[in-house]
């Protein structure tokens, strides 16, 4: 049996991302915040860069449209510089005075702050840090006259509760864990339950409900009994039902509800969740007459240029200078350079994203929310001469600062909803229908789901309950069983 070698030549394509196509792909999903944080890093670890003086020119142009091949002296072309500039170079590398250059620039990348610098932080970076609910029920058992077996308890009942205050672990299990008997785990729940606030450490809503009550000292018998008897037929405000049971008028229904309403049913949420974040807007269009004008946010983002002293170690001539210091400086220089490049790369592409968004969304900017039209990424990428992609990432987590308010550019983003008869509609624009539908409702007789269904179906859009009630929900709007109001 003869056995053939075949040899085949196959060519293949394969796109391979270097480092700095990376980078700038990564620049372009960051967020504001994210972007000042990775400069401030680049500041600290990268020896060439520093943060351009106002009224100075960060980079030369030819050293920008060079940007991706760093220059890099030959020895034909030092042999041709003039010795003058040579000798001009080497002397002005020569006089350097390092110590005051150390002294002027800390190894840190960061300039000493001015008192004037002080002065002018914003004053979100002075805000302090909210006090958790568990660091105000651990102070307030500092101060408690609790035995030890009861503090151990106590703190791993405090160690066990969720955001909303809520006791979610077992108590055997926590007797178990602690190292007290159940007994002792009991007693610290009982005085733990009446530390501030009230109705913390409860275990389910109606604990927590009647909690408060107590501490409230609330005389209206009805009150607890709504609570205590009838909080599932309260929660579908069915009143009548209620009443018929407890042999009262509904309107004494009503008012005894509306003292329940008012209660907290979540004690951990005043002190509790994450700390606010303040939106900065990546982006300002401002309306000056019937032109709208895109201006860029430029600040807090430091602007970047490469530092002198190195411009010079590289320059032609620079004598004095070893090959392996010229070479790491030249890395870095290439690398500084292709950052400065990625930013306003950056800062370009959004910009072209947030004025076809305006040849979009006009009249949005004009008028407002209910004249949102359907929009796609494509439609966008089509029109600025990019990827789909590309306007993805630019639209993540980016904010613009509109004459409607501040929005999400992926906002202009959104589904269609078609109409009876016309062009179809944007979903965004269908929800502030609901949203206003619902906001005009008679109280005492909510509009249902399919209700508003009809009514925005005689207004020319075309839309299911179901369609409805998920954008209700969205929305963060009751049912309206839940809705309504009696007296």
């Amino acid at each position: 049996m003869a056995i053939e070698i075949k040899q085949q030549l196959r060519l293949s394509q394969q796109l391979v991302m270097t480092p700095q196509l990376q980078q700038a792909i990564k620049l372009l999903q960051l967020s504001r915040l994210e972007l000042a944080d990775l400069v401030q890093q680049e500041l600290q670890e990268n020896v060439v860069l520093e943060e351009s003086i106002e009224g100075t020119d960060d980079l030369p142009r030819e050293v920008v449209a060079d940007s991706e091949e760093a220059p890099t002296p030959s020895s034909e072309e030092n042999s041709e510089v003039p010795e003058n500039r040579e000798a001009s170079n080497a002397e002005k590398i020569a006089d350097i005075d390092w110590q005051s250059y150390a002294e002027a620039y800390p190894q840190t990348g960061f300039q000493n702050e001015t008192r004037e610098d002080d002065e002018r932080r914003s004053f979100e970076g002075t805000l302090t840090r909210r006090e958790t609910l568990a660091e105000h029920l651990t102070w307030q058992l500092q101060l408690s006259d609790l035995d030890p077996a009861e503090r151990a308890g106590a703190e791993w009942i405090i160690g066990n509760l969720d955001e909303d205050g809520y006791l979610r672990a077992d108590l055997d299990d926590i007797a178990r864990r602690s190292g007290v008997s159940l007994e002792v785990v009991e007693g610290a729940l009982a005085k733990l339950q009446l530390f501030d606030p009230a109705g913390v450490a409860a275990r389910d809503l109606r604990e927590c409900l009647l909690l408060q009550i107590d501490a409230l000292r609330l005389d209206e018998p009805l009150v607890r009994t709504l609570v205590s008897d009838h909080l599932d037929a309260l929660q579908k405000r069915d009143f009548r039902g209620i009443a018929r049971a407890l042999g009262v008028t509904i309107e004494e229904v009503a008012v005894a509800s509306r003292v329940v309403g008012r209660l907290e049913p979540r004690r951990g949420r005043p002190s509790g969740g994450e700390e606010a974040v303040y939106i900065i807007p990546d982006i300002y269009v401002h309306k000056i007459g019937d032109e709208l004008h895109v201006v860029l946010n430029e600040d807090g983002l430091p602007k970047l240029r490469i530092n002198q002293l190195y411009r010079d170690v590289l320059a032609r001539g620079a004598e004095g200078v070893a090959k392996d210091t010229r070479d790491y400086v030249q890395d870095k220089v290439r690398s500084a350079l292709w950052l400065i490049k990625s930013i306003h790369q950056r800062q370009r592409t959004i910009y072209k994203v947030m004025q076809s968004i305006i040849k979009n969304q006009r009249e949005f900017f004009d008028r407002g929310v209910q004249y949102l039209k359907p929009l796609n990424l494509r439609d966008v990428a089509d029109d600025i001469g990019m990827h789909e992609s590309t306007v993805s990432r630019v639209t993540t987590n980016k904010y613009a600062h509109t004459p409607q308010g501040i929005f999400e550019l992926k906002f202009f983003f959104n589904s269609s909803i078609n109409r009876v008869e016309g062009d179809a509609i944007a979903s965004e624009s269908v929800k502030e229908k609901i949203r206003r539908i619902i906001q005009a409702e008679d109280p005492r007789r909510p509009l249902s789901d399919q209700r508003i269904a009809e009514m925005l179906r005689t207004a020319n859009i075309d839309i299911a309950r179901r369609t409805v009630t998920k954008y209700r929900e969205a929305m963060n709007i009751l049912s309206s069983t839940k809705r309504r109001r009696v007296g």
